[in-house]
């Protein structure tokens, strides 16, 4: 090749060096200065050391193993070769190697060592674990030792024991190699095959291999509590009398082999190492497979229940313990299917705590309604809170965080994505138990800047959302001008608790308009909601030091901001630029004239995300939520230790267990990370500051010994729970996840005889969600309810089981969320006898369709072509010694894509019996049959019972009547473009009498 060809290939590969070493310096320091910035920079520095020195020590040892195998090989080659056409062959490659072999040798030894010591530095923290090892105070029912051996011990001495398998078999192919090209090993030459040396060199690396079979076997023995040869997971019957016993004898026998090998030195024979591979083999085969085969077939299979039962139990003790239940409560609660008006007025008092407003739906109502711009944005489905109302009272709420999506489309560029569209602009908050008279959410904060009850109780806060889901990667503050809100905010006018009609009173006449689109040309969600007004509030252009959120004000119709908090990394110098354009491919960073010592680059934006940087031992939870503590908006996450390694516990997919409707049909709901573990715990809560980022990791479960040993491998990472202030507490809760995941279990689990375990009859399964298409599971849901036996409601998580392969209710699942609460965390289940039927979710949302009184007034919903119907969260709660199912159903304009779902109907189950209402007590009266309540709260008006004197006419004639004029009025247009005059006649006349009783029923 000519001279200039022959320096394109060492300059191409100089070039590709130094790019990937700017790349890695660019990485490298930008994460530095990341932790630096939110300061944990020695979570970082562990991590790097810790990295560094398994890197050193894979690379070591195998650089070690294997380049002493391959010294030696050559060392002892041998002076002369015998003359044959095998060694003629091999005359060239040596000719080629030995001027090269140095380089040949510092090659290969090299190379394994850096891919070795690569793949070590990544079991960083199952090292981290060994050597930090926290004991549980459990031992394990077989072997007696604490879990802490299986959990944190035997999977560093698996990661060991695996490194040197490797070595060992890769300075044998190597030795071979050597040994064949220099002549010590002939394949094809007559007479002895192998040199001395090379026998010796061979043996006593076969005896090493054999020796860590040895081990192997030894540590088999420990692995066995993970079997899943039984009927449930951890060790069986024929693991315990056969397969542990078998890996004694194993390794008995491979200490023997072992021996001979080494022993070979001496005899060098090659019939010692050959007759001592052969019997190793044999022996693994007969007393490892075949053996325990047979015990399983002759022994275990014609007895499982009976010599299974130790071991099921075990199994069931260790899952419930490792998933937190071993204190849950199961009791059977014989539901009561009827009820009388005396006792539904007993339990009047925990009508107007029912959480009607579906997080689910109301979504494109807040969207619509407290948008604002079309660059703001909230979560598809937002999150259920608890807040207290200016007298005291705490109340479920329905929050959500305006966060900024993006530049308007039209002005979308760099520019504007990452240095003036910078941030979202406050809380938007609705309470979960009212609307308003046209099925609106009542909102308790709302408009920009931000105001509201929950401004009044939790004081001013810092409304700027910096951090959050939403938004570009990265932006950069204090450069351009920072669009912060438009001083001509315009929004639909709010309904707040003035204009605030609870479920359980009566709507307002405005209402009946809205309930029936079918009657009219178009949706009245549409057309009577004053969608087109703007709020007082928002006409109203606050001047900049009016309010603590106002932004600096300009000609242009809009506010700006400066940035004056610490969590971004500083743009100093020249050099950090230059880095952060090479980091994100951004020349722009480099070339903006607007970027200054004083502007900050903000990245790790999602706080999510940000807490798993800080804590990368954590699994966090799909479903951070945002909430006003201490005069800020923080993002709340819950987060989990989870292991593989408990014994006798059943592993579960996390992302399998933790999907349901939600997950499915929303981006803003995550599932876990879809990994194998059979041990998890809340033992974290953290916290992300949506305005300076700060990274707050509160220890929860501070006996939790798997949080203890992370918590001595990051000493200045997790900060003590007493540090929680008592506001911050009052809106953290028992997390989805978790929740989802012991429900998953407790499908089976709530069995706790393995005789009946292994039965199986009694197994449940979660129910599909009746409310949505497809077959994914029915979420959890966050609701305030009052535990059977308990004399206070209480703010929980709850959930339903049915039988398997059955559609009936079979149990109610509860789990207390209220952390101040003194049964935070304990999970209640309500078993229903099987000797009662009560009709499980999908069975009622069947009976919701099936009833002639509730098809009455859906049918001219469903019929309508302006409009459609959408079905709410179905609630299931305690209730006056049954269980009550509560339905909101929405109704949403199709004329407008402006429009959004309004709250329309209540319907409600119970026993056998369902019923539908324009509110929960109008609804409750038709289910009940006109049960006496004492519902309306202090400060409202006593409205009249459905149907009385003077009252509102029962909806279902109303509902009936218009639906007969429908009918009557399709039936003779259908005539009269069909000429059939006669039928055209008739249909008129039924049209006019569908209408005279629609009037009647109206009250008009």
């Amino acid at each position: 090749m000519p001279r200039r060809s022959r320096l394109l290939a060492p300059v191409a590969a100089a070039v590709v060096v130094i790019v990937a070493g700017i790349m890695l310096a660019a990485n490298f320091w930008t994460d530095y200065k990341w932790f630096d910035s939110v300061g944990y920079t020695s979570v970082f520095l562990t991590e790097l050391r810790t990295r560094a020195l398994l890197f050193l020590g894979g690379a070591l040892v195998m650089a070690l193993i294997v380049g002493s195998s391959i010294y030696f090989a050559y060392r002892t080659r041998p002076a002369y070769r015998p003359f044959s056409l095998e060694q003629q062959g091999l005359d060239r490659y040596r000719a080629s190697v030995d001027p090269h072999r140095k380089m040949f040798f510092w090659a290969i030894v090299g190379g394994l060592g850096l891919l070795t010591g690569a793949s070590a530095s990544a079991e960083w923290q199952t090292y981290l674990e060994f050597a930090n090892a926290a004991e549980f105070g459990v031992s394990d029912p077989q072997f007696g030792i604490d879990v802490s051996f299986f959990t944190f011990v035997y999977p560093f001495l698996r990661v060991i024991l695996g490194y040197l398998f490797a070595a060992v078999v890769i300075a044998f192919i190597a030795a071979v190699v050597v040994h064949y090209l220099y002549g010590g090993v002939r394949l094809q030459s007559q007479g002895q095959r192998a040199t001395p040396a090379a026998r010796v060199h061979l043996s006593v690396l076969l005896g090493f291999f054999v020796l860590l079979k040895a081990a192997a076997y030894w540590l088999d023995q420990y692995g066995l509590v993970f079997s899943e040869r039984g009927y449930t997971s951890g060790a069986s019957y024929t693991d315990v009398n056969a397969v542990l016993y078998a890996k004694i004898i194993l390794f008995i026998i491979a200490l023997v082999c072992a021996a001979l090998f080494f022993a070979n030195i001496y005899f060098k024979n090659a019939m010692v190492p050959m007759v001592s591979l052969g019997l190793l083999v044999l022996s693994a085969v007969l007393v490892g497979g075949v053996y325990p085969t047979i015990v399983q077939q002759f022994t275990v299979d014609p007895n499982e229940q009976r010599l299974e039962r130790p071991y099921i139990q075990r199994n069931i003790d260790a899952t419930r313990a490792a998933y937190g239940l071993g204190d849950a409560e199961v009791q059977t609660y014989d539901a009561q299917t009827e009820l009388t008006p005396a006792q539904l007025a007993e339990e009047a008092s925990t009508i107007p705590s029912v959480r009607l407003v579906d997080p689910s739906v109301v979504s494109q109502t807040f969207q619509q309604m407290q948008q604002v711009r079309g660059f703001y944005q909230f979560s598809e489905v937002l999150d259920v809170d608890r807040y207290q109302t200016p007298e005291g009272d705490t109340v479920d709420t329905v929050i959500a965080a305006r966060e900024l999506s993006g530049p308007p489309e039209d002005q979308d560029n760099w520019l504007t994505r990452h240095l003036v569209y910078t941030h979202g602009f406050g809380i938007v908050a609705a309470a979960g138990n009212q609307v308003d008279a046209e099925g609106r959410p009542v909102f308790t904060e709302y408009n920009i800047p931000p105001k509201g009850e929950l401004s009044e109780t939790a004081g001013a806060y810092e409304p700027r959302i910096y951090f959050g889901s939403e938004g570009a990667e990265y932006v950069i503050v204090n450069a351009e001008p920072e669009y912060d809100y438009p001083l001509d905010a315009t929004t639909e006018e709010v309904p707040t608790t003035e204009d605030a009609v609870t479920p359980t009173a009566e709507p307002s006449p405005e209402a009946d308009n809205a309930q029936a689109p079918a009657s009219t040309e178009e949706s009245p969600a549409a057309e009577e909601s004053p969608a087109a007004q703007e709020s007082p509030e928002a006409q109203e252009s606050p001047a900049p030091e009016e309010s603590p959120a106002a932004g600096e004000a300009n000609d242009s119709g809009q506010a700006t901001n400066h940035y004056d908090g610490e969590g971004g990394v500083q743009l100093s110098n020249f050099f950090d630029r230059i880095l952060y354009a090479v980091k994100y491919q951004e020349p722009a960073i480099l070339l903006n004239n607007a970027i200054n010592s004083d502007s900050q680059i903000i990245y790790e934006r999602d706080p999510a995300q940000r807490v798993e940087k800080v804590a990368p031992f954590l699994t966090v939870d799909g479903n951070p939520y945002p909430a006003v503590v201490d005069g800020k908006i923080v993002w709340v996450i819950d987060a989990y230790t989870t292991s593989r390694g408990y014994p006798y516990a059943t592993p579960i997919d996390l992302a399998d267990a933790t999907e349901d409707t939600f997950t499915q049909s929303t981006t803003s709901v995550d599932t876990l990370p879809g990994n194998q573990v059979n041990y998890i715990r809340n033992s974290v809560k953290a916290t992300v500051d949506a305005y300076d980022g700060t990274v707050t990791v509160y220890g929860w479960d501070e006996s939790d010994p798997v949080l203890k040993t992370w918590s001595q491998a990051f000493p200045d990472l997790v900060t003590e729970r007493d540090e929680i202030s008592d506001e911050l507490i009052s809106h953290m809760r028992y997390p989805d996840d978790l929740y989802k995941v012991q429900r998953e279990i407790l499908k089976r689990y709530h069995v706790t005889d393995a005789n009946a375990f292994y039965g199986g009859q009694d197994f449940w399964n979660v129910p599909d969600d009746p409310t949505k298409e497809g077959d994914s599971p029915e979420p959890p849901y966050r609701q305030t309810l009052r535990f059977p036996g308990d004399e206070q409601a209480s703010f929980s998580l709850t959930s339903t089981f049915v039988p398997r392969g059955r559609e009936n209710l079979a149990a109610f699942m509860a789990v207390d969320s209220d952390p101040t609460s003194d049964n935070y965390g304990k999970v209640r289940i309500l078993e229903l006898p099987r000797s009662t039927v009560i009709l499980g979710p999908g069975q009622v949302q069947a009976q919701y369709e099936a009833d002639a009184d509730v098809r009455s007034v859906l049918l001219p919903l469903e019929q309508s072509d302006s409009s459609r119907v959408i079905y709410g969260n179905l609630l299931t709660l305690p209730f006056a010694g049954g269980l009550l199912y509560v339905e909101p159903l929405y109704v949403q304009s199709e004329s407008s894509a402006s429009s959004y779902p309004l709250l329309q109907q209540v319907l409600v189950g119970f026993g056998e019996e369902v019923a539908i209402g324009r509110n929960l007590q109008d609804a409750l009266n038709n289910l009940f049959e006109g049960g006496e309540q004492p519902l309306p709260e202090e400060g409202t008006e006593e409205q009249p019972e459905s149907g009385g004197e003077g009252g509102d006419p029962p909806a279902g004639d109303l509902a009936a009547a218009l639906q007969d004029a429908t009918q009557a009025y399709e039936d003779g247009q259908e005539a009269l473009r069909d000429g059939d005059f006669a039928a055209y006649g008739e249909a008129n006349e039924r049209l006019e009498e569908a209408l005279r009783r629609a009037e009647e029923a109206g009250g008009s």
